[in-house]
C-alpha cells in the first residue's frame, strides 16, 4: 500500500533525512522507531506532504504522491495523526468528529455512530469542548476524527507520548480494533514495548537514516540494536 525508496528531506538548509526506504502492506501495522529527534516525525511528515522531500519517491498503492498537497493525500487515503493531536479546542467532541467527516470510496464506512463504538468514552463527552478534554481523551479524539475521514492508511505519530499506563493499554486495544476492522497502520514510537506489541514488523530509524529492519520477533531477539539505537 505505501512505498518509500530513498527519500532525502531537508528543512531549510538542514538535511535530516538520508535515503530513509520503508514499506507497508496493506492490512499490516508497521512501526518506525527511534528516540526523540531520530527522525520519525519528519518522515510521517514527508509521507503526508508536509515536508516534501527533495529526493526519491514515494508511492500510494502504486501512485507517485511526492509534491501532492496535503488535503490530496487525505481525499486519496492517508489520515495523518500528528504528535501534538491538533484538535480544535473551541468545538465540542462531536463537532471536532462531524468537521472531519468525508465519504468512505467503498462500502458505509466510518461514521460518528461507528467510531464510537471503538472509543465509547468519547460518547460520554460528546458535547465536552476539545479544550477541555484530559490529554488521552485528546489522543483519543485525534483518531477518531482522524477516522472520519474514511482512511485506508493511517499514520500515527507517538500515539502513546504522555499517557499513563493504563491509558496506554487502553490504546493500544483500540488500534488492535482498527487493524481489525481492515485499516492499515504506520505507527511512529518511542514506546518500544508497544509497539512490538501492536506490529506485524519494524523499522529502527537513526539520525535520518533506517538502521534495522526486520519481523517483530527479530526484532525482540536483536538486543544489541534495540540497546544502540532506542535506548536512552
Amino acid at each position: 500500500m505505501l512505498e518509500v525508496e530513498g527519500i532525502h528531506t531537508f528543512y531549510g538548509l538542514s538535511h535530516i533525512l538520508f535515503g530513509v526506504s520503508l514499506r507497508v502492506e496493506q492490512g499490516e501495522v508497521v512501526c518506525l522507531l527511534g528516540r526523540n529527534g531520530a527522525g520519525k516525525t519528519t518522515t510521517m511528515k514527508s509521507i503526508m506532504g508536509l515536508t516534501p522531500p527533495k529526493q526519491g519517491g514515494i508511492r500510494f498503492k502504486g501512485e507517485g504522491i511526492v509534491g501532492k498537497e496535503p488535503y490530496l493525500l487525505a481525499r486519496k487515503g492517508i489520515s495523518y495523526v500528528p504528535d501534538d493531536r491538533r484538535i480544535f479546542a473551541d468545538l465540542s467532541v462531536g463537532e471536532n468528529l462531524e468537521i472531519a467527516m468525508r465519504k468512505a470510496r467503498v462500502g458505509e464506512g466510518w461514521n460518528k455512530e461507528k467510531v464510537y463504538e471503538i472509543f465509547p468514552a468519547l460518547k460520554d463527552i460528546e458535547s465536552r469542548r476539545g479544550g477541555c478534554l484530559s490529554g488521552g481523551e485528546q489522543k483519543m479524539l485525534a483518531i477518531a476524527r482522524a477516522l472520519m475521514g474514511n482512511p485506508e492508511l493511517l499514520l500515527l505519530d507517538e500515539p502513546t507520548e504522555g499517557l499513563a499506563p493504563v491509558l496506554v493499554h487502553a490504546l493500544e486495544d483500540q488500534i488492535r480494533r482498527l487493524r481489525e476492522a481492515g485499516l492499515t497502520v504506520l505507527l511512529a514510537e518511542q514506546n518500544v514495548r508497544s509497539a512490538l506489541r501492536l506490529s506485524d514488523r519494524g523499522y529502527i530509524i537513526g539520525n535520518g537514516q533506517i538502521r534495522y529492519q526486520g519481523s517483530i520477533e527479530e526484532l525482540k531477539e536483536n538486543e544489541e540494536v534495540r540497546k544502540k539505537y532506542l535506548l536512552v
